[in-house]
């Protein structure tokens, strides 16, 4: 039903080619979206490949470790065919254990651990180099730690990995840690919460990285506002208590679906769902690199992987978006619920 004809983009200064649509791990590795043996998730990873998706996004801490070792066990004899991503930050070796549902653990950003993760990455994920390393949801104090950043380029030096970044979160916001770090250290890479639904403050870092002229490229994750984008759910859904969007709040789903019903003039026919518009949406943007939308079952993978190939939305299509978010759909509004720092420093505004 929805055949796919992958396109790729490179990240800049270097010749690493990601797809436009990626896989990202946290999904079948987690137990936050069900629940996967490795079989299911190995046999749905290998489906994305031949679909063309060449973006396998880990990290260490998913799972404790069991998203690195799926791709080791997905690909270790097609390492040449894939890409792959991972991130370091979170002292699960440690602390994995007390994880309770999606809380943080303590993380540990120092050289001597970074070293000690990427090794250890490096030997779940059968490889001796990983194509992105990013730095897992940092703080102001990573983004100001010179010995930090030497590491990274220490690591790239040796050979351990081609690429490094940051990946922001866990939950949307982050906005000043974000440009601050676009203009203090130009990253390659930065992953981020970004959508057509949730668009403060993904926007404004993106503009961030075009103002400064930095070269820094973007990962998109939650690209379907955790589904909401998909164009499925009712105001009577309900999700498993240990479901991640069981998580958010009541009014996201009751005022999503409404505004859900505003944007069904983005489908088209059997040629494009409004899941693959709103993937269509971001890549509108050259400066992002590939999406990583929740994966979660095969008819799925197939849409989305199939959401490179279909037609770009039109400036008639982005001009009715723009105009539907600038009035909130009609609703009253709503106030936003971030993380991290929501206000720009003096001299991240000059």
């Amino acid at each position: 039903m929805f055949p796919a004809n992958m396109k790729y983009r490179t990240f800049r200064g270097t010749d690493i080619r990601v797809s436009e649509v990626g896989f990202g791990l946290w999904t079948v590795s987690t137990g936050w979206w069900g629940n996967y043996t490795d079989d299911e998730a190995v046999a749905l990873m290998k489906e994305a490949l031949d679909l063309g998706i060449t973006l396998f996004d880990a990290a260490d801490t998913y799972g404790n470790g069991r998203s690195e070792e799926l791709i080791g066990k997905a690909f270790a004899d097609r390492r040449d065919d894939i890409v792959i991503a991972t991130k370091v930050g979170y002292d699960f070796v440690n602390h994995g254990e007390e994880r309770r549902g999606q809380r943080e653990i303590p993380q540990d950003f120092s050289p001597e651990n970074i070293r000690r993760a990427t090794e250890a990455a490096l030997t779940r994920l059968k490889t001796d180099t990983i194509d992105l390393l990013q730095l897992h949801n940092i703080r102001f104090e990573q983004v100001e730690d010179d010995a930090l950043w030497e590491t990274l380029e220490d690591l790239r030096a040796a050979g351990k990995v081609k690429h490094y970044g940051v990946a922001l979160g866990p939950a949307i916001g982050w906005l000043a840690e974000g440009v601050l770090t676009i203009r203090r250290r130009n990253p390659g890479v930065l992953q981020h919460i970004y959508n057509l639904l949730e668009q403060h403050p993904g926007k404004t870092i993106q503009d961030a990285a075009r103002d400064a002229q930095a070269d820094t490229m973007f990962l998109i994750r939650v690209p379907h506002s955790s589904g909401m984008l998909e164009g499925k759910y009712t105001a009577e859904t309900v999700f498993p208590p240990n479901d991640h969007r069981s998580h958010r709040p009541k009014s996201w789903l009751t005022n999503g679906v409404k505004k859900v019903e505003q944007l069904r003039f983005l489908e088209k026919g059997g040629e494009r769902t409004l899941g693959q518009a709103a993937i269509q949406w971001l890549l509108a943007d050259d400066r992002v690199a590939s999406v990583l939308p929740n994966i979660y079952n095969v008819e799925q993978l197939r849409e989305f992987a199939a959401a490179a190939d279909v037609a770009p939305l039109s400036s008639e299509e982005l001009a009715r978006i723009e105009a539907l978010v600038k009035a909130n759909f009609g609703l009253e509004p709503e106030e936003g619920r971030y993380k991290g720092t929501m206000e720009l420093p003096a001299e991240a505004t000059a």
